[in-house]
């Protein structure tokens, strides 16, 4: 039933489908975490209800935590995973390194499938978003003094990130952005150990752009075995850097009669 039927209900009733489709639009990434609603009159004509059912819807929401109301500034959606980030479990995960090949093993997982249903379901519209932000990456790697490694970090991310949001699978998404800190975490290890070393930095590009090429061009086999060949790649180049870290150490040590 569309919102149009719903106006003959109850505003009680109506408020409560305002409140769910708002939702819906927030668990689909149509509607992304700290983003402002839009205004009260277009939610009315999108929403097709009234003024007071969507106030209502609102207040609502407001109590479930899902939007925030700032007063002079509007409606925003909330940070739906703050609290997850805070607990104790969450921050001996960001604070232990070792966590980190953990992290990518779940990665690797996730975003193997995340890659292969994209290639299935994305949209004309997702294979745009992807090739804008698969082409900010590049754009920014061509120049790399203009960045700072966080930057590189973030467009990378947000290269991943259009890839998972494609596949349209919401609880997907937001599993892999409820480890969004933790994610940017090994994506900004990636970045600062490997983007500075020209053999690794060519072979993540070449990573890069077989998983771009495989989700655009439909191939979900191959989208999921690229995602998943990256990430694992990014984990033992990560590991070898460690090693050989340890190894020099190891052999300071010994030069000063350790």
């Amino acid at each position: 039933m569309t919102e149009v039927g719903l106006i003959k209900r109850g505003t009680g009733q109506i408020a409560d489908k305002v409140a769910e489709r708002i939702e819906r639009l927030i668990l689909d990434g149509v509607l992304k975490v700290g983003q402002a609603l839009p205004s009260e009159r277009r939610l009315v004509e999108k929403l097709q209800c009234s003024r007071s059912a969507l106030r209502e819807g609102l207040r609502i929401l407001r109590g479930r935590g899902v939007v925030e109301t700032e007063h002079g500034r509007g409606t925003f959606v909330a940070d739906l995973h703050k609290a997850a980030a805070a607990t104790p479990m969450m921050h001996l995960f960001s604070s232990q390194t070792r966590t980190i090949y953990d992290l990518l093993e779940v990665r690797a997982l996730l975003e193997g499938e995340s890659a292969r249903l994209a290639a299935i379901r994305a949209t004309d519209v997702d294979r745009l978003l992807i090739t804008q932000c698969y082409e900010a990456m590049l754009a920014a790697h061509e120049n790399p003094e203009a960045h700072d490694p966080r930057e590189h970090a973030r467009l990378d991310h947000d290269f991943h990130r259009a890839i998972s949001e494609a596949s349209h699978n919401p609880v997907l998404v937001h599993t892999l952005e409820s480890l969004s800190e933790l994610m940017l975490s090994t994506v900004f290890a990636s970045v600062n150990n490997l983007y500075f070393r020209p053999a690794q930095k060519r072979q993540i590009d070449r990573q890069h752009t077989k998983l771009y090429h495989a989700v655009i061009e439909q191939t979900p086999e191959q989208a999921q075995r690229a995602a998943r060949e990256h990430i694992n790649s990014v984990r033992d180049n990560l590991q070898e850097i460690e090693q050989e870290e340890q190894r020099l150490v190891r052999a300071t040590m010994r030069l000063n009669g350790w």
